[in-house]
């Protein structure tokens, strides 16, 4: 079965074409600057060198159509027909409390989606739109809604809830919901197949470290708490965003800086984090060759990010009464060994110890705990788009 993957953002289309039987990548690429002089698209066949070229793209329609151009080309297609992509699966970034789980879409779909658009006003919108020229192009063909909250709705109210007046909560659903959902399902069931374990008896926290970064503490299969909250601003300290500050920073900046509000969160979203900590770069291949450097500023940076990071994972070990094993995932997560092995040195107490030989590798599954540690320390490289294949498959089947 061919499942096409999209991930819409406000002037991009990310896809990916996999076969679900064998689970491999037939071809992917991007659309960029949709909208905005200048659009093009990028497209990579399974074996085949990248392309790339500038073709007008107005709207997303003009978007999907230029991928199901690519994808059926005489030369460099991967299939004969689009009527062989049997579901199109979809990245959706909130769900709101109506999803606990990925749904097919039809109309009320949509339109409970553009209820939470107010909750995600840059993504959700989009992925609408997505869904739209999808169902226009390929009027034939399911679409499914994959949502990065759905995973986390089966956290208790103790840790969803904001301890802010409850009409807050009734009147506008303000409360945690958390993202990366798919991709901390996605690496904790992997975890537990590492383990050998039952995914229905293992305690596991799953440190997502990317640009955007989330821990989650997922204990029996299911998510009971996650750093990130009402939005994705929340939790530890990212590439660009900040992580928890106290609330009335957001005041005193706005005062002393004479800007609104909105303008506060841009900073908070945009120009802080590793980037705004450190001065020097939100990417931290950067951050390290500075503090290899003796960069006074990037080894501050690089120590308040992995205290960050530690808060959390020994907040979800006392959550949950226990860890059974740790799983770094995403680009940070997957590349970094200094962050994985600087993170593990404050776990100790839990019986962590790290293999140095294991942990220098990068992008590879591996386990970099010692044979005698206690708890399990994994690298499980996240896949988000087979995810969401394998959610689609399952409802179209």
């Amino acid at each position: 079965m061919e499942i096409l993957v999209i991930n819409c953002g406000s002037s991009s289309l990310k896809f990916q074409l996999i076969n679900s039987d064998s689970e491999d990548v037939l071809a992917k690429g991007l659309c960029e600057r949709i909208g905005i002089e200048g659009s093009c698209i990028s497209y990579t066949a399974s074996g085949k060198e990248k392309i790339t070229k500038e073709i007008p793209m107005p709207t997303h329609h003009e978007a999907i159509s230029a991928v199901m151009d690519f994808l059926t080309d005489d030369v460099v297609g991967v299939i004969a027909d689009m009527s062989e992509v049997q579901a199109v699966g979809h990245r959706v970034v909130h769900g709101g409390e109506f999803f606990s789980e990925s749904v097919l879409v039809n109309d009320q779909v949509i339109e409970q989606i553009a209820q939470c658009n107010d909750l995600a006003p840059l993504h959700n919108p989009a992925n609408i739109i997505g869904i739209k020229a999808c169902m226009d192009k390929m009027p034939n063909t399911p679409n499914v809604a994959v949502f990065d909250t759905a995973f986390h709705q089966t956290m208790p109210e103790s840790a969803y809830l904001y301890a802010v007046p409850k009409k807050y909560y009734e009147d506008y659903k303000i409360r945690r919901y958390g993202f990366h959902g798919t991709s901390h399902s996605f690496v904790s069931k992997r975890t537990a197949e590492l383990v050998g374990k039952d995914y229905s008896d293992m305690k596991t926290i799953v440190c997502h470290l990317g640009n955007g970064a989330s821990i989650c503490a997922v204990e029996n299969g299911k998510s009971v708490d996650t750093s990130m909250g009402l939005t994705p601003l929340a939790g530890v300290i990212m590439g660009t965003r900040s992580g928890d500050l106290d609330p009335s920073i957001v005041e005193v900046i706005a005062e002393k800086e004479d800007v609104g509000v909105q303008e506060v969160l841009n900073i908070l979203n945009k120009k802080s984090g590793v980037l705004g900590l450190s001065g020097i770069s939100s990417d931290f291949r950067d951050i390290n060759a500075a503090v290899e450097q003796g960069d006074a500023q990037a080894k501050k940076t690089f120590d308040a990010y992995i205290r960050s990071v530690v808060r959390f994972v020994g907040a979800y070990v006392a959550v949950m009464n226990g860890v059974d094993s740790i799983a770094f995932t995403a680009g940070v997560g997957e590349n970094n060994p200094n962050i994985r092995k600087a993170v593990c040195e404050h776990l100790e107490y839990l019986g962590i110890q790290v293999d140095d030989a294991k942990n220098n590798t990068r992008g590879e599954e591996v386990e970099i705990s010692t044979p005698d540690s206690k708890v399990k320390v994994f690298v499980v490289p996240t896949n988000e788009e087979l995810a969401i294949a394998r959610e689609t498959v399952a409802l179209v089947k």
